[in-house]
């Protein structure tokens, strides 16, 4: 089961007071069918640990890798998964959709 928007937004809030460093990753667009719905979340800390799903599990792994540049780095990102793209075919991302997630660390 998927944790919920509350959850997952209540983690990273936990995560913060904790004092650890933190991103998060939203999808903002999505074309045909796309495994997540727009406004899903992803919550990443700087040890890499993670809770919610941008993709249902397809491209994470590299969601989790730009958060965590993100998180060492600042600034955000902007990603773009698809059937076309490489990456998206790699990750597991072949449901015929594409999704735009932005990545940026909470401060």
């Amino acid at each position: 089961m998927l944790a919920s928007d509350d959850d997952i937004l209540l983690q990273a809030q936990a995560w913060k007071e904790a004092g650890r460093s933190v991103a998060i990753a939203t999808v903002i667009e999505t074309w045909g069918s796309a495994p997540r719905p727009v406004g899903s979340h992803l919550v990443i800390d700087g040890d890499g640990l993670f809770l919610g799903s941008v993709s249902g599990g397809c491209v994470e792994g590299d969601v989790v890798t730009e958060a965590m540049d993100v998180i060492e780095v600042g600034g955000s990102r902007t990603l773009e998964f698809g059937v076309a793209d490489e990456t998206a075919w790699r990750a597991g991302l072949s449901c015929g959709g594409r999704i735009k997630v932005y990545v940026e660390r909470l401060d």
